[in-house]
């Protein structure tokens, strides 16, 4: 119990890891339906993110590829938007979604939005929060020193802060790449529900990782509060 070995941990852990999996099916599986749809402009992702960021004076902005799948992001330090290899060299529906996802954030950045800032700050404490969280926690509760644990509990808080910047960030970001896809006649109208069906799916594992944090926060806040009760 006091290793957070309880039935309820148990059920916690089972229903974290069971929403997540279900936010990256369906995000695998949606983006594989689309991967296999060629854009009717027939443009690489690479391409795509290219003429998003000129249009948008951000020629400065670098394009590269990285290793792996489902692995796109756009580095606010290096400035530079790396799409996935898939991504990089295809022409497909999900790539040309995604590349316009990825330059939302580079436009953000250039625009100075201020969430997107607030999360890249944050980035370095909710690393050390969200690892060393529980184990305060688990140790303050071992030694009975609740303070310890409260200290954990902030950690966690702090986590559950960077999630509720994430939400808004990636969601402006591909409102964002739906304008300008749809602006700037990238998608026909088909396309147009297949690109949002991607961005839709992406967002789905940001909201389950939201709600992880959630959960195990309120799970932990439960515990020590009924350990301080006990106490009393």
């Amino acid at each position: 119990m006091m290793f957070g070995l309880s039935p309820q941990y148990i059920f916690l852990m089972l229903f974290i890891m069971a929403i997540s999996f279900a936010a990256q099916s369906y995000l695998t599986s949606t983006f594989g339906r689309f991967q296999k749809i060629r854009n009717a402009r027939d443009l690489t992702g690479a391409e795509v993110a290219r003429d998003i960021l000129d249009a948008n004076g951000l020629s400065n902005v670098q394009v590269e590829p990285v290793a792996g799948q489902l692995t796109d992001h756009y580095d606010p330090r290096t400035r530079t938007v790396r799409l996935s290899e898939p991504n990089y060299a295809s022409p497909s529906l999900s790539a040309l979604a995604v590349a316009a996802h990825e330059c939302g954030h580079a436009i953000q950045h250039k625009q100075g939005y201020a969430l997107l800032n607030i999360r890249a700050a944050m980035v370095p404490a909710v690393n050390i929060g969200s690892q060393f969280g529980p184990l305060l926690i688990m140790f303050g509760l071992f030694l009975s020193i609740p303070s310890i644990a409260w200290i954990g509990v902030i950690g966690l808080i702090g986590a559950l802060a960077f999630h509720a910047v994430t939400l808004p960030v990636e969601f402006d970001a591909s409102a964002r790449a739906l304008r300008i896809l749809e602006s700037n006649g990238y998608l026909t109208r088909e396309e147009n529900a297949g690109a949002k069906s991607v961005l839709t799916a992406a967002a789905m594992t940001y909201v389950a990782g939201a709600i992880g944090a959630l959960v195990t926060l309120l799970y932990y806040v439960s515990l020590l509060s009924g350990g301080s009760r006990r106490s009393e």
